[in-house]
């Protein structure tokens, strides 16, 4: 199973995903944003929404591949390699109330600890990444609190509120790096 990319050619081209300098003192970024979870789990599936909602009122340079990672693990490690940024969203347990969100700016020293099923196919791919030198210095981690993780495909109310608000500190986080991203005309 391979991950769902949600970049269009238009939004995020291929292309445009090689990290190389473009001209005396400029240079092109090739950044990440991966959602991770489980859309069958309620508030697991936070970080697979929040890159969909990224995608519908947002539009990226092209610097940008955005990657609904779903729940795979190993798999996603080729979309590690010659990133010069990597933005993970997805749904943390750090004992917050339900719907907090959390920026972790070390998110291979924040899995270390951490023990459930999917955060430990996270841990592997940054480690992994790190041992093969494909682990880019830049990487960031933003999460949100889940209330509960039953079977159901929609989000608790203090995830689902908290959604918008996630989004738009991902996108803060690429202005930050110096991407171009532009609300999309509703």
């Amino acid at each position: 199973m391979s991950p769902h990319r949600n970049s269009s050619k238009k939004n995020c081209p291929e292309s445009a995903n090689k990290n190389s300098a473009t001209g005396p003192g400029q240079f092109s970024f090739n950044v990440l944003v991966l959602g991770l979870g489980n859309i069958l789990l309620s508030d697991e599936g936070a970080g697979v929404k929040a890159v969909e909602e990224l995608q519908r009122c947002y539009d990226c340079s092209g610097a940008v591949e955005i990657i609904d990672g779903g729940t795979i693990g190993l798999e996603l490690l080729p979309y590690f390699e010659e990133r010069s940024h990597i933005v993970i969203i997805d749904a943390v347990k750090t004992g917050k109330n339900p719907g907090t969100i959390v920026r972790i700016d070390d998110p291979p020293a924040y899995f270390r600890d951490r023990t459930s099923p999917h955060q430990i196919g996270l841990a592997d791919v940054l480690g992994i990444a790190a041992i093969t030198d494909k682990l880019p210095r830049n990487i960031t981690l933003f999460g949100i609190e889940p209330k509960q993780l039953s079977t159901g495909l929609t989000l608790s109310t203090e995830v689902a509120q908290n959604l918008s608000r996630l989004v738009d500190m991902v996108v803060a986080e690429l202005k930050t790096i110096g991407i171009n991203v532009r609300a999309k005309n509703k």
